[in-house]
């Protein structure tokens, strides 16, 4: 019995584009030898972060957190302070008050109890 076949493709080097070929060839070992990494490399620069996808009432009130610690440091220093130093402590401890009213108020505008 007779099978028909096809011709097989030409040999000949010069029928290929070889700077074609070549990138082709590199892209191929690059994607296999080189993959990309899935996330995208943290900024070292950046110490800290705050997760993605976070809700708005968590973030303000895990802030009224900090403000009433860093108003007890600031308390607590102006206290064992004297004269100029103790002015300043206190109006820092003033300002950081002020940043935990405006706080709570988003707080109590994103959930009213």
């Amino acid at each position: 019995m007779f099978k028909a076949t096809p011709n097989p493709p030409d040999s000949d080097p010069t029928t290929h584009n070889s700077k074609e070929f070549d990138e082709a060839a590199d892209r191929a070992l690059d994607y296999y030898l080189k993959p990309k990494p899935d996330k995208p490399e943290p900024d070292p620069s950046q110490l800290f972060t705050v997760v993605n996808g976070v809700d708005t009432e968590s973030l303000l009130a895990n802030l009224s957190e900090n403000l009433a610690s860093a108003n007890a440091m600031v308390s607590n220093l102006a206290f064992d302070l004297e004269g100029p130093r103790r002015h300043i402590a206190l109006g820092i401890q003033q300002l950081i008050e002020l940043s935990g009213l405006l706080a709570n108020r988003a707080l109590d505008n994103i959930d009213p109890r």
